[in-house]
């Protein structure tokens, strides 16, 4: 195992550094936590509140500016999502502060494709391509949920363990050979989320933070990713300069005749 599913997203972003942009939208500040905090609800109602902060959307656009350390090559580049719920994701990474494109990627539930500008090269893979990177609980909504600051549907369950610690919510349990840990804040949005595959040598950690207002939920300004497989550390800082919902959006995605196929 070489790489994880977000290596093989975000591991073509180059090159140049791109000016700071803070997101226009005003920051919802979560309240403190309470020094002694009880709650009559069954483990049944709360899994029900927070599935209802969960963020419900038709179609997303997005704009960030992007830190990506790749194994210890660090870079700032502009990435911009176009998102189709339960569908579609569309990144294009671009560099010199968004006037050249160095990659796009394109991924729906059943397949997984990378056109890498700099190489001239294209990849085509059915979604099942990233069991050889990544754990075989990973699949196209939980990579949306990453993303969008949701919480891994799959986990609020009864299967799952929930518990109240500090003031805030914990979500954990064990899927096959995957671990997880939800930790929520006071807003009841995601504010940690960690995967681990002891058994591969796997984990990823997200962080969110700065959340704001989108529609009538919520999405996070700021989220940190890390991963690790084996030997392999990626880390990915994405600060959101544009966070628009139910927006009109495409998927363009031409492939020129010069690039060659990675089989």
């Amino acid at each position: 195992m070489k790489k994880n599913i977000l290596s093989s997203i975000f591991l073509f972003g180059a090159v140049v550094f791109v000016s700071a942009c803070k997101p226009k939208k005003e920051i919802v500040v979560a309240p403190p936590t309470k020094t002694e905090s009880k709650t009559d609800n069954s483990k049944a109602e709360t899994l029900t509140l927070l599935n209802s902060k969960q963020l419900k959307f038709n179609t997303l656009s997005l704009k960030a500016k992007a830190s990506l350390d790749i194994g210890g090559d660090a870079n700032d580049v502009t990435m911009n999502f176009k998102m189709k719920d339960k569908e579609t994701i569309w990144v294009s990474v671009t560099a010199l502060g968004g006037l050249a494109e160095v990659a796009r990627a394109l991924i729906t539930p059943d397949s997984i494709k990378i056109m890498n500008r700099l190489k001239n090269e294209y990849l085509k893979k059915p979604f099942s391509y990233v069991y050889n990177f990544t754990n075989k609980q990973v699949n196209f909504n939980t990579l949306q949920a990453v993303l969008t600051g949701n919480a891994m549907g799959e986990f609020l369950t009864p299967q799952s363990d929930l518990k109240l610690e500090n003031g805030v919510w914990v979500v954990s349990g064990s899927k096959e050979e995957l671990d997880y840990k939800l930790l929520f804040n006071t807003l009841l949005k995601v504010a940690e989320t960690n995967l681990n595959d002891v058994k591969n040598g796997q984990a990823l950690k997200v962080t969110y933070s700065d959340y704001q207002k989108l529609n009538e939920f919520l999405f996070p300004g700021s989220l940190q990713i890390k991963t690790l497989s084996k030997a392999k550390k990626i880390n990915i800082d994405l600060q959101f300069v544009k966070i628009d919902g139910n927006v009109p959006v495409d998927f363009p995605f031409n492939v020129p005749k010069r690039f060659s196929v990675i089989k």
